[in-house]
């Protein structure tokens, strides 16, 4: 998938888009299409990054492998905004970011003595990060479905399902490919549920954004409410330090979590881990968007590194 002709990653039949790198099915209903001509007005606008980007001999170079970040991904819209530009071969890149929308990824050939981002995250799957998550806060998501009694929330090993669903326990047997796991009440007033979005880069998290749907859709990717919020007014200087080591634990130094607050007690629980986060929401005002994409597209400059690149001069 190294071409840029991003459009060809689809395949379009008997009203389904079916992505074909991980087989994600979309029915093409009103809302998918609402959701996708949104995202326009802001796709055009980091075009006309991309094309600053590339007049530029001062940014850094990104060589993505085995795949390259298609527009909808969060990388995508933060490296042109950065005044960073994919490199055209491995020799030529100040890093190279290991990109692999799949659930688990072996690792990559990368040029010896390169900077590699995301080399060990090779795996995503919803038992692993819930491991992960133990190991880091010391409790617990996940349940034994054969022993839990009452609400548990059964969802797909994979990434990108969005397939969760609330049933009781317990259950005779667990089903393949399937966890198991807490019900977290993130309720918020307004009959809404609340996730917070983190993007990280090397345990560092620019910004949160709280995205809130409606209870009834607690599991779906189409959010009714995008606010942004600074990072040390929704977590303590101990919530970030314990998100900062399972994100080491997890080798992701670029990527995406999507973390819960118990309103019971308080508790934080990272319930997913993206590596290929997309983004900014959909849902979000474009020029929250815009902002949203600087802020990270500055932080990334830092985490690589690399000065901020002088503005292009005009041509008279």
């Amino acid at each position: 998938m190294h071409s840029a002709l991003w459009w060809r990653d689809f395949e379009f039949q008997d009203g389904v888009v079916t992505v074909k790198k991980t087989g994600a099915r979309l029915p093409l209903k009103l809302g998918l299409i609402g959701e996708v001509l949104s995202w326009f007005p802001f796709y055009f606008i980091v075009e006309g990054w991309r094309i600053k980007s590339a007049l530029r001999t001062d940014g850094p170079k990104i060589w993505f492998a085995p795949d390259r970040p298609r527009p909808w991904y969060l990388i995508w819209s933060v490296l042109h905004a950065a005044g960073a530009r994919i490199a055209r071969q491995p020799s030529e890149a100040d890093a190279v970011f290991v990109f692999d929308d799949s659930t688990t990824c072996q690792p990559c050939h990368v040029p010896p003595g390169a900077r590699v981002i995301n080399r060990d995250c090779q795996s995503i799957e919803k038992s692993h990060v819930a491991q992960v998550f133990e190991q880091s806060f010391g409790y617990s998501l996940s349940v034994d479905p054969t022993t839990w009694t009452g609400a548990m929330v059964e969802k797909s090993e994979l990434n990108g399902a969005h397939d969760g669903r609330v049933i009781q326990g317990p259950i005779e047997a667990a089903r393949p490919g399937r966890v198991y796991q807490r019900v977290i009440d993130n309720t918020v007033p307004g009959g809404m549920v609340e996730d917070l979005r983190c993007a990280t880069m090397d345990g560092h998290i620019p910004l949160v954004i709280r995205k809130r749907r409606k209870l009834a859709t607690r599991f779906s990717n189409s959010n009714d409410e995008i606010e942004c919020a600074e990072t040390n007014d929704v977590f303590t200087a101990r919530e970030r330090e314990q998100l900062a080591a399972f994100t080491r634990a997890m080798g992701l130094d670029w990527g995406g979590l999507d973390v819960l607050r118990n309103r019971d007690d308080g508790r934080l629980y990272v319930v997913d881990v993206n590596k290929t986060d997309m983004g900014p929401p959909v849902a979000m005002q474009l020029d929250d968007k815009i902002k949203v994409t600087r802020r990270l597209a500055a932080a990334f400059l830092e985490f690589l590194g690399h000065p901020k690149p002088e503005p292009i001069k005009q041509v008279s």
